[in-house]
């Protein structure tokens, strides 16, 4: 599985953003979708996830009300919506794929996805 972020950029705070994340290859056996984000000088960490079946969301407790996850089944693609963007969003984010043999009731940890992404970059300015 290849993925592939866009839509990263500065923004001031407050402001908003949609970030993309495009799947190809093996999609037919992945399970869920997450995003997690790594500022300078921290650990990586969960922001949210969606399985393609849309039954499942899960939002790490700083980004909630704030951010939205989203799929498009037939694109291969999730987004994630940000608003209200706080300097502290500053980090660049990754979206990861989980197939379905590494399904999992709670995915919020980085080890239980299979496939990452190159990353982009998001700056809220104060």
């Amino acid at each position: 599985v290849t993925l592939v972020e866009s839509g990263g950029g500065v923004v001031q705070a407050g402001g908003s953003l949609r970030l993309s994340c495009a799947a190809s290859g093996s999609t037919a056996t992945s399970y869920a979708m997450g995003w997690f984000r790594q500022a300078p000088g921290k650990e990586r960490e969960f922001v949210a996830t969606i399985t393609w079946s849309g039954s499942k969301i899960i939002y790490a407790d700083s980004v909630k009300g704030r951010f939205t996850i989203s799929r498009d089944h037939d694109m291969n693609t999730i987004y994630l919506q940000m608003s209200s963007l706080k300097p502290e969003d500053t980090a660049v984010y990754y979206c990861a794929d989980q197939q379905d043999y590494s399904a999992s009731d709670n995915p919020i940890n980085d080890h239980e996805y299979d496939y990452w992404g190159q990353g982009t970059q998001v700056t809220v300015s104060s």
